[in-house]
């Protein structure tokens, strides 16, 4: 029997606010510390899902749209949105906003791939993804996409690897 699970069931959310020791001499947050968080949100969602521990396998192009600023808050969300055997692709997106006005605006997206590790440290089962919303039902749509074009990534590097 094949276990499935909502996509809803890994949502994961951080809402943090962005403090001076967090950004740059622009004033606007570290993209280090964004993509550090996002791997962490992200890496709960994973296991929310997988109900195992998860290592981070790899991360698609970190897209930063715009910038957060001291005193914003920073909101990352993550969920789970397609799942192989014992892998899964979890989107992120960045928000951040704006505590006095409540502007939110889109700071950065990524895709992340998790792989859930048993007791034993190697690669474990992991259940399928039931997509509800619109959203989760593009998501996981382009997903096949997105993992052959990292597959074909990954078989390029190593070939190179190989060539030097």
């Amino acid at each position: 029997m094949e276990i499935s699970k909502k996509a809803k069931e890994s949502k994961t959310i951080l809402t943090d606010l962005v403090l001076p020791p967090d950004t740059n001499f622009h004033g606007t947050m570290f993209g280090g510390k964004v993509m550090a968080n996002a791997d962490k949100v992200a890496s709960i969602a994973a296991m929310r899902h997988a109900r195992a521990a998860v290592v981070t396998a790899s991360s698609d192009s970190m897209d930063f749209i715009a910038p957060i600023h001291t005193g914003e808050a920073i909101c990352i969300e993550a969920y789970v949105t397609f799942a192989r055997k014992t892998s899964m692709e979890v989107y992120v997106k960045v928000e951040a906003e704006n505590l006095i006005s409540g502007e939110k605006r889109l700071t950065a997206t990524a895709y992340m791939t998790f792989v859930a590790l048993n007791s034993e440290g190697k690669p474990t089962p992991v259940p399928k993804v039931i997509a509800e919303t619109e959203e989760e039902k593009w998501q996981y749509v382009g997903a096949e996409e997105r993992f052959q074009t990292r597959k074909k990534r990954t078989e390029e590097r190593k070939k190179r690897q190989q060539n030097q």
